[in-house]
């Protein structure tokens, strides 16, 4: 286990620290993920009426791509604050959404509800994909086996990759996304590799699985970089970064108009990110993520960095619900308890010590660059 992160410099404006190999801090201890965000916010964040005019022009011309189809665009819907959030805002702004959720056998009671709430105030129609559980299983078993940082890939992966294939399948060019700046704008790169990394995917499990992959869906190098972008034209927009996006404001708002409920922490719709994130990241790897959770909320000015350092010193755990969570997770995963603990006390490793397409996405990268400066504007997946 790594010593605690209280242990290591921290950051003189938000709460980032060296649990972050990579940070670096001037020579006003401000870090380098601060320093970060004010460089992108101003060129991809606008809480304001340039974002609003912004919006306007990318919303005209989404329901103009749409029109003549069923659906305009397509939204994942996970029952956080986020993706709830985001959906009520594009529904006021008239879009029709196809509605995605992916089940990856986590959901908690809360989760199911509060995604029925939003699907029924706003009208949507809602598909429900069901990963094949025991795909699943010896997917996030792998994972944990693989003693690599991102426990969370098994389940972002398959709700991308499934995402996309609902939106060919439906002719859908536009894809929604809940990410954002304002309470996603720091977050370390050396804690975790990319979840849609499906050569890294396949590789872990291909070393630490216990059998083959039945019906998981991945989305392959080419799909991702090319195919849907280029030739099927797929665009994902994040709306949130074009308007006042305030996360408790966000709250109350979904709890006065659709009954939404909130979980009381980040990610606790998912009852495996809710032990990974708060008992295995931080025990194992030293890696607690208020603390980027909470730099963003400082950075976009929804938090004080005072209002941080006390939050950082409430327990992550009651000690009688982390109890109850860790028997639910081994009696989903059908393991006992020594098991888990001998999982948790194995080598730790880092997800380069197995096979990636890092390489190839260096490739892709510079290539994007050369073309955007062939075509004179910008070319990536997102907007």
């Amino acid at each position: 286990m790594i010593d605690s992160p209280r242990d290591y410099q921290v950051c003189t404006r938000c709460v980032m620290d060296t649990s972050d190999p990579e940070i670096s801090f001037n020579a006003n201890g401000v870090c380098s993920h601060c320093r970060h965000f004010d460089e992108i916010a101003p060129l991809q964040w606008f809480p304001n009426e340039q974002g609003e005019q912004k919006w306007q022009a990318i919303a005209e011309q989404v329901k103009q791509d749409g029109r003549g189809k069923a659906y305009d665009s397509i939204l994942g819907l996970s029952g956080g604050v986020d993706s709830s959030y985001l959906a009520l805002k594009i529904h006021e702004a008239g879009f029709r959404p196809l509605v995605v959720h992916v089940d990856a056998g986590w959901n908690s009671e809360l989760a199911v509800a509060n995604i029925e709430a939003i699907v029924e105030h706003c009208g949507f129609d809602l598909h429900t994909h069901v990963v094949n559980w025991e795909d699943m299983r010896d997917l996030q078993l792998a994972y944990l086996r693989s003693g690599i940082s991102n426990q969370d890939v098994p389940q972002d992966h398959a709700f991308f990759a499934s995402l996309y294939r609902f939106a060919v399948e439906n002719g859908i060019r536009t894809v929604f996304s809940g990410g954002n700046l304002a309470t996603e704008g720091i977050f370390p790169s050396s804690w975790h590799g990319s979840a849609m990394d499906a050569v890294n995917l396949k590789a872990i499990h291909d070393k630490f699985g216990s059998r083959k992959l039945k019906s998981y869906p991945t989305i392959s190098f080419f799909e991702y970089y090319f195919y849907f972008p280029f030739v099927r034209k797929m665009r994902t927009i994040r709306p949130l970064n074009y308007m006042p996006y305030d996360k408790d404001s966000a709250m109350v708002e979904l709890a006065e108009k659709c009954n939404w409920r909130g979980y009381g922490r980040k990610h606790g719709e998912s009852l495996f990110t809710r032990l990974f994130q708060n008992y295995i990241l931080p025990m194992r790897f030293g890696f607690d993520k208020r603390r980027p959770h909470y730099s963003s909320l400082i950075v976009s000015g929804q938090m004080t960095r005072d209002e941080a350092v006390a939050a950082l010193d409430e327990p992550l755990y009651d000690p009688i619900e982390l109890e109850t969570d860790i028997n639910y997770f081994c009696k989903k995963l059908r393991i006992s308890r020594e098991e888990f603990e001998a999982i948790l006390a194995d080598p730790m490793r880092h997800h380069s010590d197995f096979p990636t397409w890092e390489r190839r996405q260096k490739i892709a990268k510079t290539a994007q660059v050369a073309l955007e400066k062939l075509r004179g504007r910008r070319v990536g997946v997102y907007s």
